[in-house]
């Protein structure tokens, strides 16, 4: 999927060690067909290749004020370039650079083009621990936010010094969400409050056995990219997983392992979030007793469980929906699904259910496709196989056509 097809973005990259990641940046935004410019510094040459980076990027790499091709001498445009982009992000953002910016400096290519753009600037700061905290660092930074620019967090961890704390520059992908969030903002989903459930559940019948399902929680790392794409608010409510996406910008994290610990979650934010939808794969039963030692095959079989019913996450959020707000839920089934499907929308009082079989070929669980169908009050809508990235940004499309608030 083209996500990025036509965008155009500017990076600066600055002379500090962090910079090596930056090829690693221009390779995701290449991947969703962003138009890609890169200028640096002549310091950040000594911590990551221009070559690599014009090879990445296809376009030539900009350094200096003047060229010489062939002996000929041209003026390199630092307007032209600023007026270009649609976003710049400058990473690594060094001191250096952040502070000559805040004062108007104005001594080398980079810091050119930024002081004669009018597209939005975001900064990844990239330096060491007494340095980020320094006053008059913090005082910059301040003052880029104050001015409307966008700075990055700057994530805890170890530095290149050996001390540990803030000053890392944002990884790869926080840079390309933030990069794509602001570029793909939707004004429908824009601040909206959406509760996204994914992933299984695990209900204990011993310290080391439980009962679950085959969720492997890649359609809710789907719907996450494509909710902080749009600007949403988003309460991430999820089982364990293989899949996940660590950092996302306006995401809360509420990880669970039960049913019932995820109803808590939900129930404790629905009544002030505008949106649920409900991808989790949620244990119908749980153990009634989890036993505290590992159970002995010599002493008892499991047959000798007694199970009892988990909440209806699905249906609590529909009976206590408000006006204004908007319930979607996920039905997956073997057989009768539509009649699953329907009877689920109006037991469970959802707006829509999404159905998906689980012995459909390349669809249903553990599978990076699906073939799905929108139950609604207006009918029965069949979509063909679609990956599962495409299907969530196409949910989000649908919801968006689809729902009164």
């Amino acid at each position: 999927m083209s996500t990025l097809r036509g965008k155009r973005v500017l990076l600066g990259v600055a002379g500090g060690i962090a910079a090596y990641k930056i090829p690693f940046l221009v390779r995701q935004l290449r991947k969703s067909e962003a138009n890609v410019r890169v200028v640096v510094t002549h310091s950040a040459k000594e911590f990551v290749s221009p070559l690599v980076l014009a090879t990445l990027s296809e376009n030539p790499v900009e350094m200096d004020f003047v060229t010489n091709v062939s002996g000929k001498l041209s003026w390199n445009n630092h307007v032209k370039l600023a007026e270009w982009a649609d976003i710049i992000l400058v990473a690594p953002a060094t001191s250096n650079t952040i502070g000559k910016y805040v004062n108007g400096i104005c001594d080398n290519l980079l810091l050119a083009t930024l002081l004669s753009s009018k597209s939005p600037i975001f900064w990844a700061p990239a330096m060491d621990l007494d340095m980020f905290e320094n006053q008059a660092n913090q005082g910059n930074l301040n003052l880029l936010n104050k001015w409307g620019q966008t700075v990055l967090p700057s994530p805890f961890g170890d530095l290149a010094s050996g001390l540990v704390g803030p000053g890392r520059m944002a990884e790869p992908d926080n840079m390309y969400f933030a990069i794509r969030s602001y570029l793909l903002k939707d004004e429908f989903w824009y601040q909206k409050k959406v509760v996204l459930t994914s992933g299984p559940t695990r209900e204990a019948i011993d310290p080391v056995r439980f009962l679950s399902n085959n969720s492997s929680g890649q359609t809710g790392v789907a719907l996450i990219k494509a909710l902080v794409d749009r600007g949403a608010i988003v309460t991430w409510v999820h089982g364990p997983s293989h899949y996940h996406l660590a950092g996302m910008e306006n995401v809360t994290y509420k990880p669970v392992l039960t049913a019932l610990e995820m109803r808590d979650q939900v129930m404790s934010i629905w009544s002030e979030s505008d949106i649920y939808i409900g991808a989790a794969a949620v244990s119908d039963y749980r153990p009634k007793n989890s036993f505290k030692q590992k159970m002995k095959k010599r002493d008892m079989g499991l047959d000798s469980i007694k199970y009892e019913l988990n909440p209806d996450i699905l249906a609590e959020v529909g009976e206590n929906k408000m006006e204004g707000q908007y319930v979607l839920g996920f039905a997956l089934e073997t057989i009768n699904g539509e009649e699953e499907a329907f009877r689920k929308l109006k037991l469970k009082k959802a707006d829509a259910i999404v159905l998906n079989y689980a012995n459909q070929k390349k669809a249903g669980m553990n599978s990076e496709t699906n073939i799905i169908s929108l139950v609604s009050k207006d009918g029965n809508e069949n979509w063909p196989l679609l990956s599962k990235e495409l299907m969530a940004v196409e949910l989000l499309n649908w919801i968006k056509k689809h729902s009164k608030i």
